[in-house]
């Protein structure tokens, strides 16, 4: 055999067994991802429809709201990282997210509606209402429209409206309108591969400066990447994360609001939520806010302080939280 076909024939087999062997870490990794979302749920029927929910822990009653990219099992994260233990948490799946299906009207009055029959569905009179995100769009209208459900509201990173707001697409990089396709295009292998090629696009992509990422403490590091993670599988959310993408948001009655809230956010968050949560507690009745210099959209480094200044407020508000 000739030395040029046997250098082509190698380099072939290398090609082919490079090529199994990323096929076989994103097929093992995909099957890890499916089963953290499997046999963890229950899908109950509501007067608005079916809903997909989880429950953890006992104390006093707490829906989570997850955001983009998330479902129950985000919700339930978030909910222990900023909160611990001694809460019974409610974390369901918004609409498109996982096993919740999308339906005509997802807006977040109708979303709203969703969680209080939800509420109606597990027989729990009120709760403490924790909405992180894009998630904040829908716990803000519960507390509007349905402010007999809700003992206190907490709105991290709030993705709600503002006067004057800026389009999504032109606060980011100019990767974000590729990452978006292939989210909305639920493309589980291209996540995978950049997480693994180019991670910092992904960090950027859920709204994180990747500087302050790489300036974070091994510990932080991995909670960035976990949460980056924690998407897939992609195609099992990208309807949600479709409709939250596409967000019609609109000037509320804050001054209406009668419900003890508490606002949290960065300067640097990249999709900028600053504005939001400052116009949001500028017009909600007695509403706290706290802003961090930086944090970006996950409040990197902030991690104790969250939890401090949602225990305080909690217990302000006259709900502590149960036995540990």
């Amino acid at each position: 055999m000739k030395p040029l076909r046997v250098a082509a024939l190698a380099g072939l087999v290398v090609l082919v067994v490079a090529g199994v062997t990323i096929y076989l870490s994103f097929a093992a990794d995909m099957r890890k991802a499916y089963a953290a979302i499997t046999g963890r749920s229950a899908v109950v029927e509501t007067a608005a429809g079916p809903i997909e929910y989880a429950e953890a822990g006992s104390g006093p009653d707490l829906l989570t709201i997850h955001g983009a990219g998330g479902g129950f099992d985000q919700g339930l994260d978030n909910a222990a990282s900023m909160l611990g233990t001694g809460f019974h948490l409610v974390s369901p799946s918004r609409f498109g997210y996982l096993a919740t299906p999308a339906p005509q009207d997802v807006s977040p009055a109708a979303q709203a509606d969703a969680h209080a029959a939800l509420l109606d569905a597990l027989d729990i009179e009120r709760a403490v209402i924790l909405g992180v995100s894009a998630g904040t769009r829908s716990a803000l209208e519960l507390a509007l429209r349905h402010p007999d459900r809700v003992s206190a509201l907490v709105l991290v990173v709030p993705a709600t409206y503002a006067a004057d707001m800026v389009p999504l697409e032109t606060q980011r990089e100019a990767d974000f309108p590729f990452v978006l396709w292939l989210v909305n295009a639920g493309a589980d292998f291209a996540w995978w591969a950049l997480e693994h090629v180019s991670p910092d696009t992904l960090i950027r992509f859920i709204g994180v400066p990747p500087e302050l990422v790489h300036d974070a403490s091994p510990a932080e590091q991995e909670a960035v990447m976990t949460m980056v993670r924690s998407i897939e599988p992609l195609s099992a959310r990208f309807a949600g994360i479709n409709i939250d993408s596409n967000p019609d948001l609109t000037e509320r009655p804050l001054e209406s609001l009668a419900v003890p809230t508490l606002l949290i956010t960065a300067k640097d968050d990249l999709f900028n939520t600053w504005p939001s949560a400052e116009y949001a507690a500028a017009h909600i009745p007695g509403a706290r806010l706290i802003v961090y210099e930086r944090g970006g959209h996950l409040l990197v480094g902030h991690g104790e302080a969250v939890r401090k200044e949602i225990a305080d407020f909690l217990a302000e508000a006259g709900v502590a939280a149960g036995r540990k």
